[in-house]
This record gives structure tokens, sequence and C-alpha cells, in this order.
């Protein structure tokens, strides 16, 4: 269901889509994203899910949550040199999806898995403390939802970062929470299913 409320002194506009229950997804112009350099189409379903941090602030409000999105567009874009941000979609402590590269562009969040899987970024550090329950609710509703909708694959993989990459990420407070979660796997894929990206 797609809502929306023109909101603040500057003008945002809050277009989401509403996944229910209090979630939503708020799109890229929600967040005024800065266009893409250049994107690759995502080839759908995906098979593979991660689960990150950004290692960056905490966002307890749609505005707080916009500041830092930016924050990091820039800073994958302008330091790092990327075309975009990198996650698909990050999650701020409001409870709530906001999108990145999205559904439908490939991302660049998990070192050779892009081409093959979405990613899911907590904004915060989650190294001594997990996650809140209104944002970790989110980002099952955020699955749940890919699957319905073909983006995701029923019988998907979950990652966390670190399980496919020599990395401290999505933390060591929140990882031991997504290893509880339907279709959590410590096995790596298969070289054969690798598309490095």
């Amino acid at each position: 269901m797609l809502g929306g409320a023109c909101q603040n002194d500057h003008k945002t506009f809050e277009e989401y889509y509403d996944l229910g229950g209090g979630v939503k997804i708020y799109s890229r112009k929600s967040w005024e994203a800065r266009a893409p350099k250049q994107f690759q189409s995502f080839q759908k379903p995906a098979s593979f899910f991660f689960i990150h941090h950004t290692d960056g602030s905490l966002c307890y409000e749609f505005h707080s949550c916009v500041t830092t999105l930016k924050e990091i567009q820039h800073f994958h874009m302008d330091t790092r040199g990327w075309d975009d941000i990198g996650y698909s979609f990050l999650v701020g402590q409001d409870g709530n999806i906001y999108e990145g590269r999205g559904w439908d562009h490939v991302g660049a969040h998990t070192l050779h898995y892009n081409t093959s899987g979405y990613a899911a970024s907590f904004m915060g550090n989650f190294m001594t403390h997990p996650p809140n329950d209104a944002s970790l609710t989110a980002v099952k509703k955020l699955i749940d939802y890919g699957i319905s909708q073909g983006y995701i694959a029923a019988t998907y993989k979950l990652y966390g970062h670190r399980d496919v990459g020599n990395t401290a990420c999505p933390g060591d407070a929140l990882y031991p929470i997504i290893q509880t979660w339907p279709h959590y796997t410590h096995t790596k894929p298969e070289n054969s299913l690798l598309k490095l990206t």
C-alpha cells in the first residue's frame, strides 16, 4: 500500500510502501537520494540475503535517519568511488526500512555475492548491543515481502556479512540473533555460484 505525506520545513516528501504492523519501506525520493552514476539490473530472484551493520550513527526517527542515509551515500560515492550507496536496504531504530539500491539494482555490499544477493544494513554499530526489536522485525518483514513478490527465492540462504568476508560485520551483538532466523546457514555458497562483481 503506497502512502505519503508532506512534512517539515524542508518539504521532504515521505513516500513509502506500508508493509503492515507499522513497518514502512521509504523510497529513495523520500530521503532525497542522489542519482546513481550508473547501475546494473539485478536478475531476480535472489539466492542469498545478507545482514550488515553500517558501523556508524544510530537513528531513531525519520529525519535523523535521512541525515544518516545521506552521510552514508556521500561516503560510498565520494570517498569509496562507488556508483551509489552500497546496500540494497537500510534499517533504522525507528523500525522502518529505507531503500538503498532497492530490488532492481545490483548492490555493492558483499564482495563476490552482489549479483546473487540483497543486503539489509542496520544503521549503527552493534558490536556491544543489539538493534531494537522494531528494527529486527522490520528486516524480517522485508524478507517476507521480498519472497512474496518474487524478489527473493523461497529457498534463499541467510548470512551475516562475516560469514562470507573477513569482517566483524554485522556486529557481535547482532550476529547471534540472525543465526536464529529462518534460512540462516553457516555453509558458504559453492564457488560455482559466485559471480564476481
